[in-house]
């Protein structure tokens, strides 16, 4: 891999809680990025993975500064974009693009799909006024679209080619980052299968950093080069793709993993589950220690009081567990 293209240091996202109709109390902090610190390679996919509710959607927000950083930095080719002005962070939109998980809620239903993919070349003035129409059409066949249904609104297509049309418009400026939020989770199985292998297409075609976010670590393994595995704000596992689905060390991992079905009947009837008890803790009470130790089948009265940094578990492996040389 090439040196970091873009690099977060300790990120946290915290969004206060208020109560009371006439007089505004505080009352509590939601934290829902609690420092997180990756780097992302040019050309990478790297997957990020975890819960509902574990942060997921709200960090590739503040990597896009769609929401406001608490503390720590992003920093994309050695801008920070956590203290730039908000023309800096327009300027920065053409090499950080996003694809939201519904592409029918992220498309303008207004919007002919013409319109949608000319309005970021337009405003960025990537072309000139009479190179639009042709640019528009290069990037519907990009992604397996035919450009004689340009003039069509979001509603006269799929579900699977509203999400082309999305990573279409993400692509129009061409990007050297694209955050992925859940691109296929509404999405049928095998129109699954056609945009995941779309985007690692482009990711090769293009030399692309991708961040690929979902929650289901089948997909993941599919797509990516390395994996984050994210738990109530923060990374608890990170490593090699291949390596971290095959041998999990965080005893977190290791529940989502062998929650992955397997194709043999025999081996899944064997295959033995690790199965945790309770829910993911609030955000806004996190547990005290490890926030993993109520529902952890390793977890020992240390757990509840010391916060486990990241640290080594193999080659290029890190995980967040106290007693990694023991479990």
């Amino acid at each position: 891999m090439t040196s970091p293209i873009l690099r977060l240091n300790d990120v946290k996202t915290h969004f206060p809680v208020d109560s009371g109709f006439l007089t505004r109390k505080r009352t509590g902090t939601v934290k829902a990025v609690d420092g997180v610190s990756l780097t992302v390679a040019r050309g990478e996919v790297l997957g990020l993975v975890g819960e509902s509710g574990c942060g997921k959607s709200t960090l590739a927000r503040t990597i896009l500064q769609l929401v406001p950083t608490t503390a720590g930095t992003v920093i994309l080719e050695g801008k920070n974009l956590t203290s730039a002005t908000a023309g800096e962070i327009l300027t920065a939109r053409r090499d950080l693009q996003m694809v939201f998980q519904d592409p029918f809620a992220s498309l303008n239903p207004r919007l002919t799909v013409y319109a949608t993919l000319a309005e970021p070349l337009l405003v960025h003035r990537v072309v000139t006024a009479g190179q639009v129409r042709a640019r528009v059409a290069q990037l519907m066949e990009k992604v397996g679209l035919s450009p004689q249904f340009m003039e069509k609104y979001p509603h006269e297509f799929s579900g699977g080619q509203r999400q082309r049309i999305a990573i279409a418009r993400a692509l129009a400026l061409e990007p050297k980052v694209i955050v992925a939020d859940e691109p296929v989770s509404a999405l049928d199985v095998s129109i699954q299968a056609q945009i995941l292998n779309l985007l690692a297409k482009l990711c090769r075609e293009m030399n692309l950093a991708l961040i690929f976010i979902a929650h289901d670590l089948s997909v993941v393994k599919h797509i990516s080069d390395r994996i984050a595995v994210m738990y109530l704000g923060k990374i608890v596992e990170l490593g090699p793709a291949a390596d971290v689905i095959e041998r999990p060390r965080h005893p977190y991992t290791r529940a989502l993993v062998s929650a992955i079905p397997t194709p043999d009947p025999d081996r899944e009837r064997t295959k033995k589950r690790l199965v945790l008890a309770g829910d993911l803790p609030s955000p806004l009470n996190p547990p005290s220690g490890c926030a993993f130790h109520p529902r952890c089948p390793y977890a020992q009265t240390k757990c509840q009081t010391i916060v486990p940094p990241l640290i080594p578990a193999g080659p290029n492996r890190e995980a967040a567990c106290i007693r990694l040389d023991e479990i």
